[in-house]
Parts: structure tokens; sequence; C-alpha cells
């Protein structure tokens, strides 16, 4: 009885004292034969009895409490026992006492033949890997089966907990992302005041817009807080979403807008957080967000009413744009992963698909409208990166990477479209020979750009990140500094909606011309996106210091001092940039948030090997490390 009281160490000690008396012949061997037994056989309660695979090294569980159901009252948000805040308070990234789960469904597996190896610990580890993905010590399983989800709806398992020294430290901020915390809360002063609960803050008039009445601002802002480590910030957002948020309203909604915005937030939310109200959200939004999958070719209708369940195309037309019906995949598909409902990936694979198989595209180039009755191209002809065709190129590569590279036609498509890009959009501008994607209409080709188009050159590193052909990072390169140069060419250091470059050299031009239609800026996110994942994978310090200029910029320029940010007019006069009264959601949902992962060094602050990103910057898990 003494003995088993023993620790394996204690145990072990004196068996090896045993030993050397054995062998020195003061013992005979069988005097520790029972012994020895006793410390190489686990007895049947052993809790570290479980089926081991030889050479499986399992990740550490979580460490943290288990969520709250959707229709907990956290009250005062003391039972997440939150630590005490260094100093400066309140601003380690992250609510350190809350975790990210995986749905029950997602256990480690047993089988090492089916271990895959992260790619950033390939020259690290051993070839016997860890089945799971992590994240600050908490653990997500990705989904290895290739059988659809079951119908069965799963709920997260509570974590067990790990020693301290598992968790990795989180990495002291800088100056440069106390400014970026301190411009959010600025930004999240006027929401608070004027505008809480609804869609977007109109910071000049101290009032606000809806649009879906569904506080747009706030659910796009949950995870970026989150990030930021603003607990306070969230915990008061997590209470009106847990009290006051109803999607059982008879509202129209765009599908596209309130996939990436709604159910991207709520869903990224809850993998940051592991708090499950945030899951429950999202089926519901999600469920709600089905009816626009009943057309006659299954391609979606633009709006659905999600309080009645009915679906609809705008009145003026049957056509859906491409970029919206094919920028919803990341989301849906999650959804299914999470919920065990197959139902969700089904609908956007099944367009995915089909937008594969169609006719009507220029080297990998698509047009920019589908029809919801015959599943057609419409407006054939027109090709653009920019609004209305821009994610559907990023999201191939994206659903490519989340699902662990193992879906060759999404790569295939992607690939081929870049290729178009390079042979049709291509051109450089005058004097500076600036790379810039331009567009093509029925043969002839247009110096414009939109500032949306300054995702690429983000998506071409992530992708040459990921394995693909590294002449995709020069041309990120060649096209970041465009992006760049958009923004300082201007009067203001502020890039406009729109620009168009000169192709011929003329005196005293610079190579950005702007049009006086579109000299507006709208707190857009796309140059500081790409400015992030170019500093992430190269360590370049120059992509820092240029999304600081553009930092520095919008307080000049758009700060509004009762609280908030506002888009303005006219990018063109520093002496009256003419505010618009509005600050969109993506302004705390993005543009900020990449703000900040931009001057952070922490490789681990949202690890792109471990995370994507959807179109409107709530980063989902990928599923399997490939």
């Amino acid at each position: 009885k003494k003995w088993k009281q023993l620790s394996r160490l204690q145990r072990s000690v004196i068996l090896f004292l045993f030993a050397f008396l054995a062998v020195c012949g003061v013992i005979s061997y069988t005097s520790i034969e029972e012994p020895w037994k006793s410390l190489t056989n686990k007895a049947p309660d052993d809790p570290r009895a479980e089926a081991e695979a030889p050479g499986l090294k399992l990740a550490n569980p979580a460490v943290l409490p288990a969520p709250q159901k959707a229709d907990a009252n956290l009250g005062d948000y003391s039972e997440l026992s939150p630590q005490k805040p260094p100093k400066p308070p309140s601003v380690r990234r992250g609510l350190s006492n809350l975790q990210i789960k995986p749905p029950r469904r997602l256990k480690p597996r047993q089988d090492p033949g089916k271990a895959v190896e992260e790619p950033v610990q390939a020259d690290k580890e051993k070839k016997t890997e860890k089945s799971v993905i992590s994240w600050r010590g908490a653990v997500i399983e990705p989904d290895q089966s290739t059988e659809p989800p079951s119908n069965r709806v799963k709920e997260p398992e509570k974590p067990s907990s790990v020693e301290a020294e598992d968790q990795k430290e989180p990495v002291p901020l800088n100056d440069r992302q106390m400014a970026v915390i301190e411009a959010f809360r600025h930004a999240w002063k006027g929401y608070k005041e004027f505008a809480w609960g609804h869609d977007e803050l109109k910071p000049l008039s101290k009032s606000y817009s809806e649009w879906f009445g569904l506080g747009l601002t706030l659910i796009d802002a949950l995870d970026t807080m989150w990030i930021l480590g603003l607990k306070e910030e969230f915990e008061e957002a997590r209470k009106w979403v847990a009290n006051d948020l109803v999607f059982d309203k008879n509202v129209d909604v765009n599908l596209f807008e309130s996939t990436i915005r709604i159910l991207g937030g709520l869903l990224s939310t809850y993998h940051l957080s592991g708090d499950s109200l945030f899951l429950e959200k999202a089926k519901d939004i999600g469920n709600r967000l089905m009816p626009s999958f009943k057309t006659p070719s299954k391609i979606p209708y633009s709006d659905v009413n999600i309080g009645r369940g009915t679906a609809h195309p705008p009145r003026w037309t049957s056509d859906s744009t491409v970029a919206e019906v094919t920028s919803i995949q990341l989301e849906f598909r999650e959804l299914s992963r999470l919920t065990g409902d197959e139902k969700f990936q089904k609908a956007v694979d099944e367009v995915t698909k089909q937008v594969h198989a169609l006719s009507g595209k220029n080297d990998g180039l698509v047009p920019m409208f589908i029809n919801t009755n015959s599943g057609q191209f419409t407006h054939l002809g027109v090709y653009t990166l920019g609004a209305r065709a821009d994610s559907y190129y990023e999201y191939l590569l994206k659903q490519w990477i989340q699902g662990g590279k193992k879906e060759n036609e999404l790569l295939e498509d992607y690939m081929r479209a870049i290729e178009g890009v390079k042979k049709h959009l291509l051109q450089r501008s005058q004097p500076k020979q600036l790379t810039f994607v331009g567009e093509l209409a029925h043969g002839h080709f247009s110096a414009k750009m939109d500032h949306l188009v300054c995702f690429l050159p983000g998506t071409l590193a992530l992708g040459a990140h990921n394995g693909l052909a590294a002449d995709h990072m020069k041309l990120a390169e060649a096209l970041i500094e465009t992006c760049y140069q958009m923004y300082a060419q201007v009067e203001t250091g502020l890039s406009p909606e729109i620009v168009h470059f000169n192709l011929h050299a003329q005196k005293g031009h610079k190579d950005v011309e702007i049009k006086p239609a579109d000299r507006h800026n709208l707190l857009r996110p796309e140059t500081v996106e790409s400015l992030f994942y170019m500093y992430r994978f190269t360590g370049d310090k120059k992509y820092q210091d240029w999304g600081w200029e553009i930092l520095q910029n919008f307080n000049k320029y758009t700060r509004v001092p009762t609280g908030g940010y506002t888009s303005i007019n006219n990018v063109q006069n520093p002496r009256n940039p003419e505010p618009r009264d509005k600050m969109e959601s993506f302004f705390l949902g993005e543009t900020l948030k990449y703000m900040f992962l931009l001057f952070s060094d922490d490789v681990d602050l949202i690890n792109l090997d471990k995370y994507v990103f959807n179109t409107e910057a709530h980063p989902l898990p990928i599923w399997v490390s490939a």
C-alpha cells in the first residue's frame, strides 16, 4: 500500500537501488520483480491509462473554463475568473481567461498515420505529429474526415487543465499597437454613446444609421476587441449579444454582407473565446440565411428576409454578383463543421461546383454577374478584380487552405485566374513604373483600379507562403508598392476609392489620377490588410512604417473629437476633406484589426498556419495542417 502511494519518480529511484544491489548479489531479482511490474504497468483506474498510439504526441488540452450556454446570463462575468491586467492595463491580446475549444465531435485521433504535420513545425518536430492545431495553449481539432458531417448538432466539450508553464507568454505591446488600441477606444466611445446596438455610427451628427438593424458594428468588432485585449468592452458587447441580438425580425438582409460580417464575426468570436453563445447565434443566423439558396439554379438570391424565411433578387434584376455568391463559402463550410449539419456546406459547395464548370471565363477571369434562374454568367466580356468580383479570387485560395490543401479544383481555378491577371490586367504606370491591375471590357483595357483590388498583394503573399509559385510573392511586392503610392501621392495621404493610372509620361503628372466622383475614402482596410501579410511573411519594417503613416493620416483627417471616425468625400483637400458622417463597421472589424496585427512581431498572434481570415477579417481555423 505504501509502495503505491509513492510517485513514479520515487519508485524509479528505489528500483534502481534495488537493481544495483541485485547486480552486486546482495538481494535476488525476484524481490524487485513485482514492484517493477507496478511501475511499468498502469493500473486500470490510472487516469493516464488512455489508449496511446506509439509515438503520437497529443496536443495540450485547453486550460480555461467551459463556454457558457447561449441562454446563460453571465452577470458581471465573475465566473470567468479574469486575471489582473498587466501594465499598461487591459492590452494583453485576447481575454486570457477564456479559451478556444473544438466541438465535441472533433476528438484527437489515435491513428498516427492520419495525423498531419503543421508546416511551421515541420523542421522542428518528429514525424509523429500532433493531430490538432493550437493557439495560446488551447486546441482546435481539424476535421480530417472525408465523410459529410452528421445531422446531429454537437455541443462543445469541457476542456481539462494543463500546467501554467505550457502557456505561451504574450509578447509585450509596442507604442504603435497602443496607438491602435487608443484609436479603437476612441471609435468605440462614439459608437457606445451615440449608436449602441445599431448598425453604424454617424459621428458628426452623434446619431446612427441602420442597414439591417442587427448591430453590425458591434458584431464586426467582437473579435477585434478580443485580439486587442479590450476585456471590459468585449464583456459589455457580449451582454448585448446575449440579451438584445434577435434575428427573428421582419427585415431583408443581404446574404453576402450578413454572412461575412455577422456569421463570420460570430464564428470567429466563438473560436477565439470558446463561448458557445456565439456559436448558438451563428447557427441561428445561418439557418435564417438558407432560404437564399432556394432558386431554380441553386445560385443564391442576393437578399433574404430572416424573419419570414423568404428570399429574392434585387428589384431591378434577377442577377447576383459573382463575388457575393462565391464569398460565403468559408463561413458556411465552417458552420457545418462545427454543428455537424451538412446542409450549410452542401449549399455553398454546389455554388462553387457550378461556377467552376461555367463557360464565359477568360483565362480564369470571371464576369461580374451570374443569373439566379439560369445559373449562367451574364454581362460577359467585362473582367475586374475590383467590386463585384474581387473576393471570388480570394476565396478560391482561402477555401483551399481552409480545407487542408486537398481540394485541387479550387487551387486550379486560383492559379489559372492569377495567370489571367498577369496576361490581361497587369500594366505599368508612368513615371514611376508602378505595377497595377486594370480592367478589361470587351477587349479594351482600362487603367482603372479600385482600392478594393489592394487585397490582392496579401492574397498572393499568402499563396506563396503556402507553397505556390515564388513569382506570386514578387508580384505581391510590386502591387503593395502601388497600393502604398495610392496613399502617398494624394494630398491627405489617404487613398481614394478608385484611381486611374497614367500609361504615358506627362510633365507635371503623377502616376495616380483621381476623378471627382472617385475621391472619397471609406476607411477601407485592403491596403493595411496586405501590409500585414507582407510584413508577417517578409519581416520588412517598411511595411509597418507605411501602415503607421496611414494610421496617422486617419487620425489627422477622419477622427471626430467627440468619438468615432468618419469617411470623407475629398482626399485631395487637406483643409476640408468633406466628412461624410459615417463610420463603416469594417473600420473596427478590419482596418484597425489589421493595423494592430501589422504592428505586432508576435507570429502566434493569429498564426497564419492555423487561421485563415474571411473577407471581413474574421479569423477561422484551418481544418488540417497540410
